[in-house]
């Protein structure tokens, strides 16, 4: 029962089909439908297709399936109020994006041809939960880096399973995703080729299950006791839901302006601590725009709250041919109850495309390929707003903690990145507070996307992690992956228009969950994946050669 050669156009259509449906599981793990049990059946799928095939054969098979799951997954980026563009950000991105499987399947294939011996088969799907993962390494930073939908992320409802992301990272459960469905792949051709063992199938799975059933023992006490510290942040979130045209059309900038100033003030009622707008709410620039500027300083100072806010900003440049024109940048802004600006934060990953142009000074042609006519600059300091609070409003136990809290502030998509988070770490953040525009891709899964892969920042760090967004998701995050509360309107749409009040609780500093493995060590589990499948091709390499010798000896 093994499909071999690749004359037959029935036996190409069948690995096809069957790598198509591998690529339909792997997108259905994740939003809209967040069928998260399909992931661990996808790899499976893949390898299932592609045995018996050629070297060139399972890298096609699996560039088709990435097609397939990336394309599906993706298909928010056609949301974007731009005529023509949107099609070719969606292909160029998929087709990127299908090099990582093409990849995988094309190494794994040979990996698994030793499979008559149990530790061999065991070896195998171990190496291909690590090559798994050394590609995933490599996609989070190639290019800038895209880490969005990492397999792992597929499981951010399974609270107690994904507590293992406080120790490896997401990589963690995406090497654990993908070693389970190897090792049920192997179950199923040791049925077929040894039917005879009526029981050898469940030693296929064994290690792997009862290493997941370890995990899940201990992420399910982990959430049962959690440590939650005595301090808590009174934040109020607003979400102005206003069209992308909208933010796009100058003339309009009044009106949205109004939008956010009526929520907020709406927020007010009841006291609060600090008010989050989303990115880009600001119509102009803050530090820059005196009616802009006396606007937002007024609301803090008539109410006595800290505020953060998303908009535009711009400096000095510093290098370049046209010094004369300055620097602009994609920022967030801490505002102090006296009205002034206390701390800018300047978001260092930019969107390719969407906020800036790669290598604009060698193909200038590319500008006609994007929406944008101008550039950001990418910030290099990863700023952690820092803000006193009274001891009213810090809690009853003010006598003990600092009154001071500090948020680390992510914008757009900068919360998916996992080492570019750990960047804030020295600056001893008690929180996360996300300020993102998804509102480029209407009502579409990009949100619900967006915020199953920031979930796992709170995990790897205990930190909280505030998303206040311009038309959804917006939410809290707790430390341990929950979503605590998310914001709905009247009629209970996540993409609506209105303001949230909600108490965050705060870890306290000599907590057990205030400093992880991960945020002590960061991608260790990633860096090890790559040193063990190094190790392992070295090995075999050193075999095979001295095979050679001795059959020509």
């Amino acid at each position: 029962m093994q499909l071999t050669g690749e004359s037959s156009i029935w036996v190409r259509a069948l690995r096809f089909a069957g790598a198509g449906l591998g690529g339909v599981c792997l997108a259905s793990a994740f939003p809209d439908t967040s069928w998260a049990g399909l992931a661990w059946v996808g790899p499976a799928l893949l390898l299932l297709a592609a045995r018996g095939a050629s070297s060139g054969g399972r890298w096609w098979l699996g560039w088709w399936a990435g097609w397939i799951q990336h394309g599906i997954a993706l298909h928010w980026l056609w949301e974007i109020p731009v005529r023509g563009y949107p099609i070719l950000g969606w292909l160029a991105l998929v087709g990127y994006l299908a090099l990582y499987p093409a990849a995988w399947l094309g190494v794994i294939g040979w990996w698994m041809r030793a499979e008559d011996r149990w530790r061999d088969r065991l070896r195998g799907a171990l190496a291909a939960a690590a090559w798994w993962v050394v590609l995933e390494m490599v996609q989070a930073r190639l290019l800038g880096g895209f880490p969005w939908n990492l397999l792992g992320a597929s499981q951010y409802e399974m609270i107690p399973l994904i507590q293992i992301a406080s120790v490896t990272g997401v990589y963690g459960l995406s090497f654990l995703v993908v070693w389970v469905s190897v090792a049920i792949y192997q179950s199923f051709w040791v049925i077929v080729r040894m039917p005879e063992r009526r029981h050898g199938w469940l030693r296929e799975i064994a290690v792997p299950g009862v290493v997941t059933l370890l995990l899940f023992g201990w992420g399910w006490y982990r959430v049962r006791c959690p440590a939650e510290g005595g301090r808590v942040l009174r934040v109020a979130v607003v979400q102005p839901s206003i069209p992308q045209t909208m933010i796009w059309d100058a003339s309009a900038g009044s009106n949205r302006f109004e939008v956010l100033c009526g929520l907020t003030l709406e927020a007010l009622q009841e006291p609060v601590d600090l008010v989050i707008w989303p990115e880009g709410a600001l119509p102009g620039f803050l530090r820059y725009d005196p009616l802009v500027r006396e606007a937002v300083a007024a609301l803090a100072r008539s109410n006595g709250v800290w505020m953060i806010l998303g908009g535009d900003d711009a400096g000095v440049r510093l290098s370049g041919r046209r010094t004369d024109e300055p620097d602009y940048y994609n920022a967030a802004f801490l505002v102090s109850p006296e009205g002034r600006v206390a701390d800018v934060y300047r978001k260092m990953r930019l969107v390719m495309f969407g906020e800036y142009i790669p290598w604009f000074e060698f193909l200038p042609f590319l500008r006609w390929f994007t929406p944008i006519t101008g550039q950001y600059t990418p910030g290099q300091e990863a700023s952690v707003f820092e803000m006193s609070l009274s001891e009213s409003a810090s809690n009853s136990r003010a006598e003990v903690f600092s009154s001071k809290v500090r948020a680390a502030p992510l914008i757009c998509y900068e919360d998916v990145f996992p080492h570019l988070a750990r960047r804030f770490l020295p600056g001893r953040p008690d929180c996360w507070v996300n300020l993102t525009n998804d509102g480029w891709f209407g009502e579409s899964a990009a949100q619900w996307q967006h915020a199953a892969n920031a979930v796992f920042r709170a995990v790897e760090t205990g930190l909280p992690l505030v998303r206040c967004t311009n038309n959804g998701l917006t939410c809290w995050v707790d430390p341990w992956g929950r979503m605590r509360a998310v914001f709905r309107d009247s009629r209970g749409n996540i993409h609506g228009r209105g303001w949230a009040r909600w108490s965050v609780p705060l870890p306290d500093p000599g907590s057990a969950n205030y400093k992880t493995l991960y945020s002590r060590y960061g991608d260790w589990w990633g860096w090890f994946c790559g040193a063990y499948v190094i190790g392992l091709s070295l090995a075999s390499w050193i075999r095979r050669k001295r095979s050679l010798t001795l059959a020509v000896s």
